[in-house]
């Protein structure tokens, strides 16, 4: 009997001296992870504390964490001595004046200051032309793969409203009766918002997205709901990869890919994408529409799905810099529900102000024999506007050393999906996707996660002190650190069309701007769009 009790009790003690081992041993391998070394005796003290750290992860998993949750914690791009703009706004739009087409089609690629012009003046009904742009995404939408919900019942009601306000005088403003399409990661009650991906095509999230409602109460019509990739990645989505209509065999980028493809079809009159590393500039640049990323926290973010809070933005992708900036001043501004949002000024500089703000370009870009001939034309171009161009570097930073802030976020965001194994049923399962991506974030500290915002802080004032000497810069669409530097810094950017490749695909080049400086990125860049045509090249095709 008392053999059989030894035997037992060495039983447990070995089992617990077994486990004891295996926790030392991982807390060794994840020391080496993170690049630290603890002794025997700090680990032993630490060991008893991560069972209980894991008790009150359990906790919270029990508590209902929806995407839709925000983080409380808010990320401010302003440095010491950068204090928001306190003007007023002196945005004003202006109409082209157009006559009538012979054949309604021909309206399809119309940009938004002559459609509201027509409309305006009772040439052609709101009804009329967001039935001629359903027919052609009902058309076209399935080769360009680019649709997910065509929002037919809604869109012919708003569509007659416009028309019946507009015939007993009461006009909203230019986008009054104007169709457009958005990014399927935005709500609309009553309709699907599927983020593209399988784990979520069913989703119907009753609350209408701010921007959405924005765009509604100046009487615009909301005509489809369009594709990104799965939960914001590329432009592979749970039903197919959207193409280029410039070449439909190829992808349209991503992850704003329907509005990019929609755009540059003439399949809406303009759409709304969102950006959290390259999510408008990347298919604007290959669509060859004109994108605007705003500076962060000046559109709302409520209704939208989370990737990223610190770095997601919503923006407008359209025809030309006009319809960007128009588009651009209905949507910003607070709404009490998303508080990460301020209210500033959309200052647009006069013309005669113009030739005194200071170009920066990157002159190492420029210089580059890898940099295309359609992006040093630019340059050549607004010095024959007579704009002066100043010579700049980027400052020194390890950018890409930051670029784990997002995932760490998306992963939270999708944090059911990985404890689920959802994650599984995404379409896109390779090592650089999704899946893989949320479980490499749980191997990041949350130390680390704080230390890397914090040197984010250090990066912005770096920025802070380049803006000093300029007023904006010019960039190769995707040189170097810009885009994923600009992300994390929240500063505006503005992509446009300059010409096409051997190929005879678009070619893109980026303006940014100080932060909440939109106006001025705005007003350089139209400058340059009106001395081109690149903008209102339109794929054959289609």
């Amino acid at each position: 009997m008392r053999l059989k009790i030894f035997i037992i009790i060495s039983i447990i003690i070995f089992s617990c001296d077994t486990e004891k081992n295996k926790l030392n041993r991982d807390a060794i391998g994840i020391e080496n992870l993170i690049g630290l070394n603890f002794s025997q005796s700090e680990r032993d003290s630490l060991l008893p504390d991560l069972i209980l750290l894991k008790n009150k992860y359990d906790s919270i998993r029990s508590l209902n964490l929806s995407n839709s949750i925000p983080l409380p914690l808010h990320f401010n791009p302003l440095v010491k001595g950068h204090l928001l703009p306190n003007e007023t706004s002196n945005y004003k739009f202006e109409e082209l004046k157009i006559n009538k087409p012979d054949n309604i089609e021909e309206c399809a690629f119309y940009t938004i200051d002559q459609l509201s012009h027509l409309i305006r003046t009772k040439k052609i009904k709101s009804e009329d032309l967001t039935k001629m742009y359903i027919k052609r995404l009902r058309k076209f939408g399935p080769e360009l793969e680019c649709v997910i919900t065509i929002t037919e019942k809604m869109a012919l009601e708003q569509a007659k409203k416009a028309d019946l306000e507009i015939q007993n005088g009461l006009y909203r403003g230019p986008l009054h009766g104007i169709p457009y399409g958005v990014k399927d990661l935005l709500s609309v009650k009553s309709y699907k918002t599927t983020w593209g991906a399988n784990t979520h095509k069913e989703q119907i999230i009753n609350e209408t997205a701010t921007v959405v409602k924005k765009l509604e109460e100046s009487g615009a019509v909301l005509i489809a709901k369009l594709t990104l990739g799965a939960l914001a990645w590329g432009d592979v989505w749970f039903n197919g990869k959207t193409r280029n209509p410039w070449d439909p065999s190829q992808g349209s980028s991503g992850s704003s890919a329907g509005p990019g493809s929609a755009t540059a079809a003439g399949l809406v009159a303009f759409s709304i994408g969102s950006e959290t590393w390259g999510s408008i500039i990347s298919p604007s640049s290959i669509n060859g529409v004109t994108g605007l990323r705003p500076t962060y926290g000046t559109v709302s973010k409520a209704g939208a799905m989370a990737l990223s809070w610190s770095m997601d933005k919503i923006g407008p992708m359209c025809r030309s810099v006009d319809d960007c900036a128009l588009v651009y001043s209905v949507i910003k501004g607070s709404d009490n529900i998303d508080f990460s949002v301020v209210d500033v000024p959309f200052q647009i500089p006069k013309k005669e102000e113009l030739k005194e703000l200071k170009i920066g370009y990157i002159a190492s870009a420029f210089e580059s024999e890898e940099t295309s001939v359609n992006d040093k034309s630019v340059l050549a171009k607004l010095k024959d506007l007579g704009f002066q161009l100043i010579p700049i570097e980027l400052p020194e930073f390890p950018t890409n050393a930051l670029s784990f802030l997002l995932n760490v976020e998306a992963a939270a965001a999708f944090d059911e999906l990985t404890r689920n194994n959802k994650d599984d049923e995404l379409v896109r399962q390779e090592k650089m996707s999704w899946p893989n991506i949320f479980r490499q974030a749980r191997y990041i500290p949350a130390v680390e996660y704080i230390q890397a915002n914090r040197a984010r802080v250090l990066l912005n004032d770096k920025m802070r002190n380049l803006f000093q000497k300029i007023d904006l810069y010019i960039s190769p669409s995707f040189w170097g650190d810009n885009l994923l530097r600009t992300n994390l810094t929240g500063h505006p950017c503005i992509v446009l069309p300059n010409g096409f490749d051997k190929s005879g695909l678009p070619t893109s080049i980026s303006f940014i701007g100080d932060l909440y400086k939109d106006g001025t990125l705005v007003s350089i860049a139209k400058a340059y769009q009106e001395e081109t045509t690149w903008h209102k090249k339109y794929p054959p095709r289609f």
